[in-house]
């Protein structure tokens, strides 16, 4: 078993999931993957378990049995890693608009001790860093960070990034049966509460491209949760009720 832990929450991605599978693993870069499926009913997990014969220390699958949302599948995939001994635990979407080659990157900023919490930012240095985007979807992602960051103040770019890599401690410190949200504002409370318990941050550039195969989870009621989350977020802070 490596000390690197890929989560890949999955639902309806047979796809995409074996080729990311097998780009992340033939990297030979020292990662483990979790996928956590939600009962996929193409048949996701069947492609995971054929796959399982090619990498059997490497390829996990954890089944859950009902879709509630993607915070509670990597919430099931954080507390599943917590339980083995991997001290470097990440985040990545199974459709490779996060570029899976970029993992080594964020690994070696993790491992040299350079940050706690390491985020593939899409806005960065004056850049927006999407592809095959309209413009409407780019204005929404962007104001919607740009929102949070006036709300929170948190000193992140991109606060709704999915690409994240923790520390073991990070995910030990945050009190994961607390987490509240399921969509954009899953990532949010996550960025969020680590920075506020004193966890250091780095974001590093990528170029996040839009899904080229199956159908996005996107709609309108992930974006009222980020909207409305943000400000309940702020509120508990200013409490202490973090």
């Amino acid at each position: 078993m490596s000390e690197t832990l890929v989560i890949i929450p999955t639902y309806n991605e047979k796809e995409n999931i074996e080729d990311i599978i097998r780009y992340v693993l033939n990297m030979n870069a020292g990662f483990d993957i979790l996928i956590v499926d939600d009962n996929s009913p193409d048949g996701t997990a069947a492609i995971v378990m054929k796959l399982q014969k090619d990498f059997p220390n490497q390829l996990n699958l954890l089944q859950r049995k009902t879709k509630e949302g993607l915070g509670k599948a990597y919430i099931s995939g954080f507390q599943w890693a917590l339980n083995k001994a991997y001290q470097y635990i990440f985040e990545m979407d199974a459709d490779f608009s996060h570029p899976p080659a970029d993992l080594i990157k964020m690994l070696k900023i993790l491992k040299t001790d350079e940050a706690d919490v390491v985020v593939g930012s899409r806005y960065l240095q004056g850049r927006i860093g999407v592809a095959n985007w309209d413009l409407k979807r780019i204005l929404l992602s962007y104001s919607a960070s740009l929102y949070v960051r006036l709300i929170t103040q948190i000193p992140v770019k991109d606060t709704t990034a999915g690409f994240v890599g923790y520390k073991r401690k990070v995910l030990e410190t945050i009190n994961l049966n607390n987490i509240e949200f399921v969509g954009y504002a899953f990532q949010i409370e996550m960025k969020y509460k680590a920075w506020k318990k004193g966890f250091r941050i780095k974001e590093i550039p990528i170029i996040f491209t839009d899904r080229e195969k199956g159908k996005s989870k996107m709609h309108g009621s992930i974006i009222s949760e980020a909207a409305w989350g943000v400000l309940k977020l702020k509120f508990k802070s200013l409490f202490g009720k973090l």
